[in-house]
């Protein structure tokens, strides 16, 4: 039966040979011997992803090695950039055996193609390193693990561009790139071992961030501006206000679930002395200006009279109340908050007062985050428009359709006219 199969497998690979010509029994030749070879060089992970996808080959294009070989050699001969060693990956002897397969058969093509998976796997494991850069993980879950080879590969042969995904780092976040490029710059200058530090602790802080492909958040508390990103790319970008320096966005990671529409916001102890206990001593009223009084910090507290509260003790810093600001236009949380654990009280929050966002600093928050354009966000978290009502139902809870990654950064490098720069560390954390 298994002569007769052959047989006829021989006898259709004959007839395509006459039908299209001698090139179709060559091809399908070179094709299997394509497949034993590579099944034949891969070891370990690399064989087990080249066995899930029948030992199709990876690199080759037209039965060559394809064009996306020579950017992975490049980031290869320059991994110091990335704080790693050339001399680890064997470069000569990859380059040599990536020019055997130019002239060679097919298992010289098949030994390049194994050959640069074993190479990119390796370098998109050390890349993806965890490195303590101070980020807190909310959520244990967004912290870096020691990635897996078939997973690495895996996730680079299902891109719709393989070639595109190795030229652009398509494995690392986009801030990761732009940092590579600021180091690689400084380098060529000459710069000082001092910029050369920073830019590597700022190469770190993107090394932690995911890949484009994940769906999830960057804020920036350097430069005051937040990305969204999914499907590989990136879906949108905001310039936000974030802490100032004695109430610092903190660096944290978690994990965004919920919106609440037409919030309150509860008014910190400080600035019920400093900004509402004058105000009213000045005989403004409480509600008028929008705010209420209530017994406690806790879920059941009631409200209270304002006019029962001893005003010159609040202000004076003797005596601490509860105050919140009641749904609306002037709200300072605006039409919506959104919502992610952390016990610092940290969120991403709508804002009525739009002059800051023009300013080039933008530093004047508590520590959380103000949304230059909050609907903008919504939409994308929650997949239609925002409904904020707030005479209809104030503090209302809007689960996201699915939760999402919020990553707080720090980054002082960037460019500008003369090439290399930095922001101002206006948190003294490229000091530590």
């Amino acid at each position: 039966m298994r002569r007769v199969r052959l047989s006829l497998a021989l006898g259709l690979l004959m007839l395509a040979g006459v039908l299209n010509g001698t090139p179709a029994i060559a091809a399908s030749a070179q094709a299997l011997d394509l497949t034993a070879a590579i099944r034949g060089q891969a070891k370990g992970g690399v064989k087990k992803f080249y066995a899930e996808r029948g030992f199709r080959p990876l690199w080759i294009t037209d039965g060559r090695i394809g064009p996306a070989a020579a950017p992975l050699l490049r980031y290869l001969a320059s991994a110091d950039l990335d704080g790693l060693s050339p001399r680890s990956f064997d470069l000569e002897e990859l380059r040599s055996t990536v020019d055997a397969a130019k002239s060679g058969g097919p298992r010289d093509v098949a030994r390049a193609d194994v050959a640069l998976s074993n190479a990119f796997a390796r370098y998109v494991r050390d890349m993806r390193r965890p490195t303590n850069v101070g980020m807190n993980y909310l959520d244990k879950r967004l912290k870096p693990q020691k990635l897996k080879v078939e997973n690495i590969l895996r996730g680079a042969g299902m891109t719709r561009s393989f070639g595109d995904h190795i030229a652009n780092m398509g494995w690392m976040s986009p801030h990761y790139g732009t940092m590579r490029g600021l180091l690689a710059r400084a380098k060529a200058e000459g710069r000082s071992e001092s910029d050369i530090r920073r830019l590597r602790l700022n190469l770190d802080r993107a090394r932690i961030l995911p890949s484009a492909w994940t769906h999830h958040i960057v804020v920036d508390a350097a430069s005051g501006r937040l990305w969204y990103y999914q499907g590989g790319k990136q879906a949108g970008m905001m310039r936000v206000v974030v802490g100032k320096p004695t109430s610092q966005t903190p660096m944290m990671a978690g994990v965004m679930q919920y919106a609440i529409i037409n919030p309150y916001w509860n008014v910190p102890v400080d600035l019920a002395q400093t900004l509402v206990a004058p105000k009213v001593l000045a005989g403004k009223s409480v509600r008028k200006m929008g705010f209420e009084v209530l017994s406690d910090w806790s879920a059941t507290a009631e409200r209270v009279d304002p006019k029962s509260v001893d005003w010159p003790a609040v202000a004076a810093g003797n005596e601490e109340i509860r105050v919140r600001q009641l749904p609306g236009g002037s709200n300072s949380m605006g039409r919506v908050k959104f919502m992610f654990p952390n016990d610092k009280g940290i969120f991403l929050h709508d804002t009525p007062d739009r002059a800051l966002f023009a300013k080039s600093a933008r530093h004047f928050s508590n520590g959380c985050v103000r949304l230059e354009d909050a609907a903008g966000l919504g939409q994308w978290l929650l997949g239609k428009p925002l409904r904020a009502n707030a005479s209809k139902q104030p503090e209302r809870p809007v689960p996201l359709a699915a939760p999402v990654p919020v990553y707080m950064t720090y980054f002082t490098a960037t460019s500008n006219k003369d090439g290399v720069g930095f922001l101002k560390d206006v948190y003294g954390r490229d000091r530590l």
